[in-house]
């Protein structure tokens, strides 16, 4: 359903410290870099999936209230790794990892990064 999608930053020199740390626990790569944009991709993708951009208006980027982007993760291990990773990037906590209620194997964390986008990483494999 979804071709990509794009975050925005206002400093793509500090979004690319942050997400070149968290994106590869979940096997996601950065495959494209400039002054305005990043791109990330998952190992064996051919285009890039996330984008984390400085706004093409060049007004500042700020974060949707209600918005997030949930990342796939494919072990609870993984989850684990992405939250402590984000905090220790400069990420803020939002939900340490943790079974939600949304069904039995439902298993994610949450953080912000450190432009206030909302990002989780769920894991939906039984342990």
């Amino acid at each position: 359903m979804l071709l990509y999608v794009t975050l925005g930053t206002n400093d793509i020199d500090q979004a690319r410290r942050f997400y070149d740390i968290v994106l590869p626990l979940l096997g996601y790569r950065r495959q494209r870099y400039s002054e305005e944009e990043i791109g990330y991709a998952a190992d064996g993708d051919a285009r890039c999936r996330l984008w984390i951009v400085t706004p093409f208006n060049r007004r500042r980027a700020s974060s949707g209230n209600g918005s997030m982007v949930a990342l796939h993760a494919a072990r609870r291990a993984d989850v684990d790794a992405f939250h402590a990773a984000a905090l220790a990037a400069g990420g803020v906590d939002e939900g340490e990892p943790g079974l939600r209620p949304f069904h039995a194997n439902f298993y994610a964390a949450y953080v912000r990064d450190p432009d206030g986008n909302k990002l989780s990483a769920v894991c939906e494999t039984p342990e």
